[in-house]
């Protein structure tokens, strides 16, 4: 009788446990989060700060008891910039992982390819650097989060900014994939919106990784544009901007370079960037001067022994929002989860970040200036910043609407 007892009470206990939420096994689970992202060769500059800083704020969570008790933990995989191989790692991380959570990349294309993935899944994904609008846009669906300013958003306040500018005649070049084309549209389409009176004179497009910029560089020259719109992703913005220095292209025709202004693409140069070129970002760690971002600096510089890029501000608040998401829903559930998310405000190093409830677009301030030498760094800084409020260059919900063919 008493093997027929104990057997019986024991599973009766467990299911009692279970159903009332308290059992041993809940409290051994952790919120599993897998990074797929580009840990090789130059976008590295921008995306090891995204997952240190995701750490950081982890950490901190972890410290205090974690979200309702689970820990949060992260697994890496490098993508390699190849969509392929990154999507694969997606799979591995889903199948064999068992992550309840993915996030990156800074790659549009295996961004776009991820969410489609994560949309099948029923899988949160929070896209962390990746900047193409189609993301939260024209192929936003209810399980995909973009955590950065997306090339809608860049373009807009480019274009509010060049639209002031004397310039007439404009010439276009950049990246030949997803992102480039995306940006190059974003600032273009705005732009003349806002001065009809443009005039394109010309485009040039390259492959991703071109090791030479000179050619396109001396024909854009001698076409004698008033300005020119760069489009180049991750992987080219600093070679970029070297060959622009080499050249004397930068003093010669004025242009704008998303993220040109952005640490992540001046500390590589050091002395040797460029100075007045036009760009945009969604954070300096020298601006704004707020007690939040100089506790955010002095914590990441305490734990990395560098100051934080654009990246840590994306990973950063990409913590903030899981956790939080959770402990608003109360429940590790994840419809409730994503229901949580949706309209969810936290704070952050440059203020409030509320995410948009329609697209799941995080609403982020943008800070344009010019590139410019100072003395107490030895890399350039951005000059004469201008901050552009999110609700000013977001793409309204009738846009976003419009561009998924909703009505």
């Amino acid at each position: 009788m008493m093997k027929r007892f104990f057997p019986t009470a024991i599973w009766t206990t467990i299911i009692l446990l279970v159903v009332g939420g308290i059992g041993p096994a809940q409290a051994e689970k952790v919120i599993k989060v897998g990074i797929v992202d580009c840990y090789s060769g130059p976008p590295s500059t921008y995306t090891n700060d995204v997952r240190d800083a995701f750490k950081l704020a982890t950490d901190k969570i972890n410290a205090k008891g974690g979200v309702m008790g689970r820990k949060i933990e992260f697994v890496t995989r490098d993508s390699k910039f190849k969509v392929d191989l990154g999507l694969a790692a997606a799979k591995e991380l889903i199948l064999r992982e068992n992550v309840d959570i993915l996030m990156g990349t800074i790659n549009s294309a295996l961004a776009l390819a991820i969410s489609d993935l994560c949309k099948k899944e029923k899988l949160p994904f929070f896209a962390t650097f990746s900047k193409s609008d189609k993301i939260t846009g024209a192929d936003g669906h209810r399980y995909v989060f973009s955590m950065n300013e997306n090339t809608a958003i860049a373009g807009k306040a480019a274009a509010q900014a060049l639209a002031k500018m004397p310039y007439t005649n404009y010439w276009i070049a950049g990246d030949d994939y997803e992102y480039g084309h995306a940006l190059a549209d974003g600032v273009w389409n705005n732009l003349t919106q806002l001065k009809p009176g443009v005039k394109l004179l010309g485009q040039s497009w390259w492959k991703v990784g071109e090791p030479d910029f000179t050619p396109y560089i001396t024909a854009i020259m001698a076409a004698k544009p008033d300005a020119v719109i760069i489009a180049t992703g991750g992987r080219d913005c600093v070679p970029f901007l070297k060959a622009a220095k080499s050249t004397g292209f930068n003093e010669r025709v004025p242009f704008y370079m998303h993220t040109a202004t952005e640490l992540s693409t001046l500390i590589p140069l050091g002395a040797d960037a460029p100075e007045g070129v036009l760009g945009t970002s969604n954070y300096f760690f020298y601006y704004p001067e707020t007690e939040a971002n100089k506790a955010f600096v002095a914590d990441f510089k305490a734990a990395y022994d560098r100051n934080p890029k654009v990246g840590a501000l994306y990973g950063y608040i990409t913590a903030n929002f899981i956790a939080k998401a959770y402990e608003k829903a109360g429940t590790f559930n994840t419809e409730k989860f994503i229901d949580a998310l949706e309209g969810m405000t936290i704070d952050s190093p440059v203020g409030p970040l509320t995410i948009r409830a329609y697209d799941h677009q995080v609403m982020f301030p943008m800070f344009m200036g010019v590139t410019k030498k100072v003395p107490q760094y030895d890399f350039l800084i951005a000059d004469k910043i201008v901050t552009i409020p999110g609700s000013d260059v977001m793409p309204t919900v009738e846009e976003i609407k419009k561009a998924r063919g909703q009505k």
